[in-house]
C-alpha cells in the first residue's frame, strides 16, 4: 500500500508505482499501467510509418478539390507522412517535402492565437464549440442560428475567429497569426501566392459568409479584412513534416519538441485539441473519432494532422479527397499509424 496526501490529488497517484495507491485512506487499484504508454522503439515508429505509405501509395479513391482551381493542379499521386514524438524525433515516409496550402487546418492555429489573447470562453460566447452537422461552408446553418452554434473550423466560425485575433491594423493581425503558425512548425513558414490569388478570385461565397456574420455582430467589423486574411492563412504553405511538428506542439501541451519554445500553454492546447476533436474533419468528425480516438483536422489542400495527447503529432498529405473534403490516403494512413502503434486513447486494456 502507498499513501498519497490529498493536497496533492489524485493525478500524483498515477506517478506511484506498486499494485495498489490510498487517496484519503481508500484503495484504488493503480491503473497507470494501464495509460497509453507503451514504448516504441525508433525501428518500430519508422517502420509503422513505411508500412502505411507501402499499403496505401496506389489508391486511387477519390479526387482533388477542384473549387479552388489550382488545387485541381496539384499531382494527385503525392503522399507523404511524418511523425514528430513529444521528444523530438522526427519520421517520414514518402513525398514529405513538397509543399502545400494548408487550407482548413490553419483554422486549429489562429483558434490557438484567439484563445491565447482572449482565452476560450469569448470563443464560445461569440462563436460556439459544437458541431454544425452541416457542411462547412454552410450558409443555412448561420441563419438557422444567428452565426452561433458554429464552432471555428467550419468557413463562418473560422473566418469570424480570423477576425477575433486583435491588431489595430491588417498588417499587425496577419503578424501575430503568420507568427504563431511559424513557432508550431519551428521554422518560417510563407503563403502561396499562386494558391492566394487563386482562392481571393473565387472565394465569393466566403465574402458572403463573412458579410452574414458581420450582420449577425459574430464579426466586429470589416469583414471583408477578416475574409481576405482567412483565405491567406489558407494558403500558407507547408509540407508533412510542417504539419507535424505543428501538431506535436499541441501533443506536447503547447510546447514545440523541437525547438522546445513554449507556444500556448497546456490548457489552451487542451481547449484546442477539445475542438479538433469534435469538428475536424468536417462532417466525418465523428467517423474519424470512432476510428482513431485521435483530435484531428483536415484540409482541402490534401493534408490531415493527427495528435496523441503525451504521445506524438502526424502530418499527412494527399490531394485526393472523399466527398466530405478529407485527404483519402492521409486518413488510411494515420489510422494505420494510429492502430500499429496503439496511439488510440480509448483502446484500453481492462484492469483485472
Amino acid at each position: 500500500m502507498k499513501k498519497v496526501s490529498s493536497t496533492l490529488g489524485m493525478a500524483l497517484t498515477l506517478l506511484l508505482s506498486g499494485s495498489w495507491v490510498t487517496v484519503d485512506n481508500v484503495a484504488f487499484a493503480d491503473t497507470s499501467a494501464n495509460l497509453q504508454t507503451e514504448k516504441f522503439s525508433p525501428q518500430q515508429i519508422q517502420a509503422a510509418l513505411n508500412e502505411a505509405y507501402a499499403k496505401f501509395k496506389d489508391d486511387r479513391t477519390g479526387a482533388n478539390a477542384t473549387y479552388i482551381p489550382i488545387l485541381g493542379k496539384m499531382p494527385s499521386e503525392l503522399f507523404g507522412i511524418s511523425l514528430v514524438t513529444v521528444d523530438g524525433h522526427v519520421y517520414t515516409a514518402g513525398d514529405v517535402d513538397q509543399k502545400f496550402s494548408m487550407q482548413s487546418i490553419s483554422k486549429v492555429f489562429t483558434l490557438a492565437q484567439v484563445i491565447k489573447e482572449s482565452g476560450l470562453k469569448a470563443v464560445e460566447d461569440n462563436i460556439g464549440v459544437d458541431a454544425t452537422g452541416d457542411v462547412f461552408n454552410s450558409i443555412e446553418a448561420i441563419e438557422t442560428h444567428k452565426g452561433k452554434e458554429m464552432n471555428p473550423f467550419v468557413n463562418p466560425g473560422a473566418i469570424a475567429t480570423t477576425s477575433m485575433v486583435q491588431g489595430k491594423n491588417r498588417e499587425e493581425i496577419w503578424s501575430k497569426i503568420i507568427g504563431i503558425y511559424n513557432d508550431f512548425a519551428g521554422t518560417k513558414l510563407t503563403v502561396l501566392d499562386e494558391v492566394y490569388k487563386s482562392e481571393a478570385a473565387t472565394n465569393q461565397r466566403n465574402q458572403a459568409i463573412g458579410k452574414l456574420m458581420f450582420a449577425y455582430g459574430r464579426i466586429k467589423e470589416d469583414p471583408d479584412r477578416a475574409t481576405d486574411i482567412y483565405t491567406e492563412q489558407c494558403s500558407v504553405g507547408v509540407d508533412a513534416k510542417n504539419l507535424a511538428a505543428m501538431a506535436a506542439t499541441l501533443a506536447n501541451g503547447g510546447t514545440n519538441p523541437v525547438t522546445h519554445k513554449a507556444v500556448i500553454t497546456a490548457e489552451q492546447a487542451e481547449n484546442v485539441m477539445a475542438v479538433m476533436a469534435t469538428a475536424g474533419l468536417y462532417d466525418d468528425s465523428g467517423k474519424w473519432l470512432v476510428k482513431t480516438g485521435l483530435p484531428a483536422k483536415s484540409g482541402v489542400g490534401g493534408g490531415v494532422i493527427a495528435i496523441s495527447p503525451g504521445r506524438f503529432g502526424i502530418g499527412a498529405f494527399s490531394p485526393r479527397l472523399d466527398e466530405a473534403g478529407n485527404s483519402v490516403r492521409a486518413q488510411l494512413a494515420i489510422e494505420y499509424v494510429t492502430n500499429a502503434l496503439h496511439a488510440n486513447p480509448y483502446d484500453v486494456t481492462p484492469v483485472k
